[in-house]
């Protein structure tokens, strides 16, 4: 029997509530995702983009020819983005100190989520990825910021941009900040910015469907990792009433009273949220959400991380974002049983996936094409509302607040908007027109997408057996029934 995953419901037994049917695709897919990885050997490999019409191409592509490159980049740096790969790659840089919901997992460890980002990167924005992770560890064997800003400012010449992912705080926040000013080419932190990105673009459209606006809307963040203080970070950009705002830890509220934040000076970017926040100075998420408008969680993996009785006292239409990989704090059909008009997490097999994929390939894409110096947060926010617009024009509902990721124009778009915003910034270092940039993102993904297919085809990519499909399927029924 042909197991598309698309309609993956269909396959377990027909008495499973929702509870059930959501644990079972959990299994399942970290069941694929071991012996799919094992039979491809990963999910990405190098191959030449220039072509090979005779040998003597050879004495171009290298030497003798090649020394003309050499010394036209050494003349001219900026040269390095036309005359080789750099204009359009971008290096996935992790310490696999916090990859998901696992924690540190050792350095090699986070190698599939960032061959997976660079295989996002490459299908959905047309842009190169080189994953690679680090050992972060200084001579007394400790985690230090110190060694990975140096790692990433000694590797930077040989990229365009660098996606930093799966950092622990609070190192994430000063490696961000830091290398974020001191490099000359974008540097993103794709857990925090990207994050906060979709989830903004999620938001403004889940208030549309509500009938709300952001002004006006009582907020509650549960969890304070560098996901939800940037998301936070955003969205009061984006206007929300910083005095509508509550944020929680594993200690409680987040408010100008804790002086644990403000006495470790790692997690500024905590205290700042302290001083601008929660001026009730509320102690913990159960009593913040009472008559709250939405909630934003992304702390640690569900289910029953939030309670539906939490969920039944909040304001009417409420919004309910669990964001937790890979088990969303509370299911969607739990939440919508408690009253909840609009929910979203972080999967794509449920509706509204708020997940960074949905941003950072036409992020990047963006600011490659107008070789920016950096990403600000008004590059974001333009994306983010980019995003947002584009869900719009398709329907709003309470089940469709954002576009999918096999909606590919949306980050061509996305790409566009961001290359505006870098102009109107001062950080491109190119002048391109929006059109041109869209244009570029557009040929460029369809070229991805093409020789992706080109590849399997030809059998080069061999499709995934059924057996071993069928074998994780009733692996995963066996496990859960």
């Amino acid at each position: 029997m042909d197991i598309r995953l698309d309609d993956l419901g269909r396959h377990f037994p027909p008495q499973w509530d929702g509870g059930k049917v959501a644990q079972a695709k959990t299994v399942f897919f970290k069941a694929l995702a071991l012996e799919a990885h094992r039979f491809y050997g990963g999910k990405i490999q190098v191959l030449p983009r220039a072509s090979l019409p005779g040998f003597q191409w050879f004495n171009a592509w290298y030497t003798p020819g090649v020394s003309a490159v050499s010394t036209g980049i050494r003349d001219d740096n900026d040269e390095s983005f036309e005359l080789s790969w750099r204009g359009n790659v971008v290096a996935v840089v992790s310490d696999s100190t916090r990859v998901l919901g696992d924690g540190d997992v050792t350095p090699p460890g986070g190698l599939g989520v960032m061959e997976g980002k660079a295989f996002l990167m490459k299908v959905l924005g047309g842009v190169d990825a080189v994953p690679i992770c680090m050992d972060s560890r200084n001579a007394a064997g400790q985690h230090d910021p110190e060694v990975l800003i140096d790692f990433v400012r000694r590797l930077a010449p040989s990229f365009g941009a660098v996606n930093l992912e799966d950092i622990s705080q609070p190192n994430c926040f000063r490696v961000l900040d830091e290398l974020r000013e001191g490099c000359d080419i974008p540097v993103w932190h794709d857990d925090a910015q990207g994050t906060g990105c979709v989830t903004l673009a999620g938001l403004l459209n889940a208030l549309k469907v509500a009938g709300k606006e952001l002004k006006d809307c009582r907020i509650v963040f549960n969890g304070a990792g560098a996901s939800n203080t940037t998301i936070a970070r955003l969205i009061l950009q984006a206007g929300a009433d910083p005095s509508r705002v509550a944020m929680f830890d594993s200690h409680g509220g987040l408010h100008a009273g804790r002086a644990d934040i403000e006495a470790d000076k790692r997690f500024y970017r905590k205290w700042e949220i302290c001083q601008e926040t929660n001026p009730g100075r509320v102690e913990n998420v159960a009593e913040a959400l009472k008559g709250a408008d939405a909630l934003i969680s992304l702390s640690k993996p569900g289910p029953d991380v939030i309670r539906p009785e939490w969920v039944q006292g909040m304001a009417k239409n409420a919004i309910v974002f669990a964001c937790a990989n890979p088990v969303p704090e509370i299911y969607p059909h739990a939440a919508k049983a408690a009253g909840a008009l609009v929910v979203a997490t972080g999967r794509g097999d449920f509706p509204n996936q708020v997940n960074n994929s949905l941003g950072f390939p036409g992020i990047l894409k963006g600011a490659l094409l107008v070789r920016a110096r950096k990403i600000t947060d008004a590059m974001a926010i333009a994306a983010a509302k980019t995003i947002a617009a584009f869900a719009e024009r398709q329907g709003l509902a309470p089940d469709h607040i954002m576009p999918l990721m096999t909606d590919e124009a949306v980050f061509s778009e996305t790409a566009a908007a961001v290359a505006r915003q870098a102009a109107a910034d001062g950080v491109a270092r190119r002048a391109l027109a929006p059109e041109r940039v869209q244009e570029k993102a557009r040929k460029d993904i369809a070229a991805a997408h093409q020789a992706l297919d080109m590849l399997m085809s030809s059998g080069l990519v061999p499709p995934p057996p059924e057996a071993m499909i069928r074998r994780c399927l009733d692996a995963a029924i066996a496990a859960v029934g």
